[in-house]
């Protein structure tokens, strides 16, 4: 079936230190109404709703559409971080088409201020609680830290070639007005910046921010007016893929990448605009690499050439590392989110010549050494 498409997409403003009287539902009801104006789709009109927020406790799904006013047949909370988007987007899009709700509101948003994203990452589960915090591990940047050490080594990578993807995403930053950092970087600023947790440095790591985004799901034809509905071609998803017992430098997507283009019915090389979950730049290439889009798995050379001197589209409203990361699930929706304005031809400054395929995804939730859960899909321009 293929009757379900984004029709809507909508933002809060981004902010590194939420105002007085700024919060996760307040960030959250400006994206909805956004989306909604977006999709000019009455809020009546809305049938379910999906949602995931690291800070929307303790309130739950339920009391948030009480808050905003929507009375639902279809409600789904997820908590699965970075890939939370894309695991709603396979729930709300079956839920399109089965026909359980004809409309349905797709929200993440956070707004838990530095020391709060702080308890959270030492409390991600038991194992990073009980066995990692105690030593002080530095959440997730510690982390990341050694699985790129060995992503250099297996590459032969040097830190320059994580500053193309850090540089590149900047300068797609500047083109967009909901980005917390816009001013251009170079890449001698990159590596003079102070190492956070070595070889990651500043400009390596997303900078938190308090913010939502929401998109709208519904069938094709209630798409806008002189718009084009953008279709799902092919999603899947992978949870806990290897028990945490490799090395980190292959995710989920690795196990479903060959079964996604065959869905979808094209190749990486049709690929014009990706939307890659950006937590850290080694995850980037990391899920790039599992979906077959790096040739010979020569990354060294993608992040030269492909990046740095063609400067293939990759994130292009600036990614978390630029635009800011609102929680791992609204970061997961803003890059969806991109990815229907570039195939709708919406994206101002920012817009990729004829884009008419995209490929976004998701990764997430470090359970002890890496990410345990990964997601993808396939969106397409409709005719």
């Amino acid at each position: 079936m293929n009757n379900a498409a984004i029709i809507g997409v909508g933002q809060s403003a981004y902010t590194r230190r939420p105002e007085p009287g700024q919060s996760t539902h307040t960030f959250i009801r400006d994206a909805v109404v956004a989306a909604l104006r977006d999709a000019q789709v009455d809020a009546t009109d809305v049938q379910g709703m999906a949602v995931a927020s690291f800070s929307l406790a303790p309130d739950t799904a339920v009391d948030l559409a009480w808050k905003l006013g929507l009375s639902l047949r279809w409600l789904l909370q997820d908590t699965n971080g970075g890939s939370s988007a894309m695991n709603m987007l396979g729930h709300a899009l079956r839920g399109v088409e089965t026909g359980t709700a004809d409309v349905i509101l797709v929200i993440g948003g956070d707004a838990t201020g530095l020391a709060g994203y702080s308890k959270i990452a030492s409390n991600d589960n038991i194992a990073t609680r009980d066995h990692l915090a105690p030593l002080g591990h530095g959440g997730p940047n510690g982390v990341y830290s050694l699985v790129t050490s060995r992503q250099m080594k297996k590459y032969g990578l040097e830190r320059s070639d994580y500053g193309q993807i850090a540089i590149a995403q900047r300068a797609w930053a500047a083109k967009n007005p909901f980005a917390v950092y816009r001013t251009p970087l170079t890449m001698e600023e990159y590596l003079a910046a102070p190492m956070v947790a070595d070889p990651l440095s500043r400009y390596d790591c997303v900078p938190v921010v308090a913010g939502a985004q929401a998109i709208v799901l519904a069938h094709p034809d209630r798409c806008p007016r002189g718009r084009a509905p953008v279709r799902i071609r092919a999603h899947r998803a992978s949870f806990n893929y290897d028990n945490q017992e490799g090395d980190g430098l292959q995710t989920g997507i690795s196990t479903f990448a060959d079964a996604l283009w065959k869905q979808a019915g094209v190749a990486p090389r049709d690929i014009d605009v990706a939307s890659i979950y950006d937590d850290y730049p080694t995850m980037v290439l990391a899920q790039l690499d599992d979906l077959g889009m790096i040739a010979g798995h020569d990354l060294a050379r993608f992040c030269r050439r492909d990046i740095g001197e063609k400067r293939f589209p990759i994130n292009t409203w600036g990614g978390m590392m630029s635009a800011g990361q609102p929680g791992g699930p609204a970061g997961g929706l803003n890059g969806i989110s991109e990815a229907v304005l570039q195939l709708q031809h919406r994206a101002g400054d920012r817009q990729v010549k004829n884009a008419r395929v995209a490929v976004a995804t998701g990764y997430g939730m470090t359970m002890y050494r890496y990410g345990g859960t990964a997601a993808a899909a396939i969106l397409e321009r409709a005719p």
